[in-house]
């Protein structure tokens, strides 16, 4: 059995260089992540760091930890909020880098695999936005470096470590639960491993990950499963004749987001580790597509239901990309750098126009703009708005206009917010009945607002929130006065 301790090489010039482009990258996305103003869903995350949970509504809790201990670090800032995502994006980069060394050795796999995933604007965007797909990746790449090790040496401390990884992935997100899955085939179709079975390494990994995952789970149990009903509820509909759009819809997202030539080599590599999975049952190609095509199924299979949003594939990326890596074609092996420098050159974009809106584009057709413009600005003309009338708390119906105006709106300022998702929050009910209030709709996503909490509205005008001197989305206030409400209301925390 090969030694599990790794032979001391000293780093070539190459890799060397590869390194420092790495640590300049990562200065970079730190740079960007703290001149870049907050999204929506990362405000509603952060109000999950002030309250912390086993899980929530919409997921599980390690994004809200990721915040809690970066804020810990910078502050309640932009930078702080997001300060893992870059950090666990070098990383996590390294950990690729190794992995597709022991998986593929003598391939220069490594450096290819890791720069295709860091050339993927979903990757280069993920690594300075803070989602739940944040965390998700750096322990799904954990859990594959884990196992990466556990082929190459045999030691079942690699099977022991996946455990822990995996589960945490899924306290990232519920996909990590394909992790799993693939480490379960890849025991069973890959003939020399099936005598791990008899091991006790397998069952020790698992045991300490169900202790990593009890949490969410006992979370769950007491709320009704009401997280695990809401993401489960989305298989619920069937809608084949909507399928070929749906289908579309998703492979056009990968083109976008992978960026078209990281996303055929990815495609290709994923095609080459399934057939020589079915061969060969190489133990290197086989967890290479039992990380993928698992997956793949389910978001094809999910077509069929509804829409699946771009988002949910980078589960697939990181094998895909050391799979990528084993191209040996001369066709696939020329495009590496044309896709490298392609994706660089898109996600560098993607930066300038988050950070400064320096392209001219319009407004409605501007993702980041639509997402990232003019919250600040919004809060300051609320708050101006809310002395003006008088009022004592601002409140709002939508989740993420509440948990902007949470995070920006001056210190002393009692935020409500107003929906059925704040039942599920351990957060204090706000004692104001009689109390007069102002009311912030979006006039874009909202309808007539809801008279059950209220009982007064008296409609003050619109403001917007703006990327310079261009509306984004305008937002109708009310001066209300509140009264017993049906609907779930909860103050929000602030800064």
């Amino acid at each position: 059995m090969p030694s599990s301790v790794p032979e001391f090489r000293p780093a070539s010039q190459g890799t060397r260089l590869a390194l420092v482009a790495l640590a300049l990258l990562t200065a970079v996305r730190l740079a960007v992540a703290a001149a870049t103003p907050l999204a929506p869903d990362e405000t509603y995350y952060w109000i999950w760091s002030r309250v912390l949970q086993g899980s929530y509504l919409d997921g599980p809790p390690m994004v809200a930890l990721w915040i809690r201990i970066g804020t810990a670090i910078a502050g309640p800032t932009p930078l702080g909020i997001r300060l893992l995502g870059p950090l666990s994006g070098a990383l996590g980069s390294v950990l690729l880098w190794h992995t597709a060394e022991l998986l593929l050795p003598g391939r220069r796999a490594g450096l290819i695999a890791a720069a295709l995933l860091n050339a993927s604007l979903l990757f280069g965007v993920g690594t300075v936005i803070m989602t739940p797909d944040t965390p998700l990746l750096f322990f799904w790449v954990a859990c594959l470096w884990a196992l990466a090790g556990f082929s190459r040496s045999g030691n079942g401390w690699g099977l022991i470590a996946a455990g822990p990884f995996a589960a945490a992935a899924f306290d990232s997100k519920y996909t990590g639960a394909f992790l799993v899955l693939g480490a379960v085939l890849w025991l069973l179709l890959v003939p020399r491993l099936r005598r791990f079975w008899l091991n006790p390494a397998p069952y020790f990994g698992l045991f300490w990950g169900i202790q990593w995952v009890l949490p969410v789970v006992n979370w769950n149990r007491a709320h009704r499963w009401v997280g695990f009903f809401k993401q489960g509820g989305r298989l619920a509909h069937w809608h084949p004749e909507q399928a070929p759009r749906f289908l579309g819809e998703l492979v056009a997202a990968q083109f976008g987001l992978a960026t078209p030539l990281v996303f055929v080599l990815c495609a290709a590599g994923v095609v080459l580790a399934g057939r020589e999975a079915w061969v060969r049952r190489d133990a290197a190609f086989t967890l290479l597509a039992v990380m993928t095509l698992p997956a793949v199924a389910v978001f094809v299979q999910h077509c069929f239901a509804g829409r699946v949003q771009g988002n949910w594939p980078a589960v697939v990326y990181p094998a895909a990309a050391i799979a990528a890596a084993a191209l040996a074609a001369p066709r696939w092996r020329r495009l590496i750098r044309p896709a490298v420098a392609l994706g660089l050159a898109i996600t560098a974009l993607a930066y300038l126009q988050a950070t400064t809106g320096a392209l001219p584009l319009a407004p409605k057709r501007d993702p980041t703009a639509l997402q990232l413009a003019g919250w600040g600005g919004l809060a300051r003309a609320v708050a101006a708005a809310r002395v003006a009338a008088g009022a004592g708390f601002v409140a709002a119906g939508d989740y993420d206009v509440a948990s902007e105006l949470a995070f920006h709106l001056p210190p002393g300022v009692t935020v409500i917010g107003v929906q059925p998702r704040w039942e599920w929050f351990a957060l204090p009910h706000p004692a104001v009945a009689g109390q007069t209030g102002l009311l912030v709709r979006s006039l874009r996503r909202s309808g007539p607002p809801n008279t059950a909490p209220w009982a007064s509205l008296q409609p003050l005008g619109t403001v917007w929130r703006r990327r310079g001197a261009a509306r984004v989305e305008g937002f109708r206030l009310f001066r209300v006065v509140a009264r017993p409400s049906p609907i779930p209301e909860a103050v929000l925390p602030r800064p």
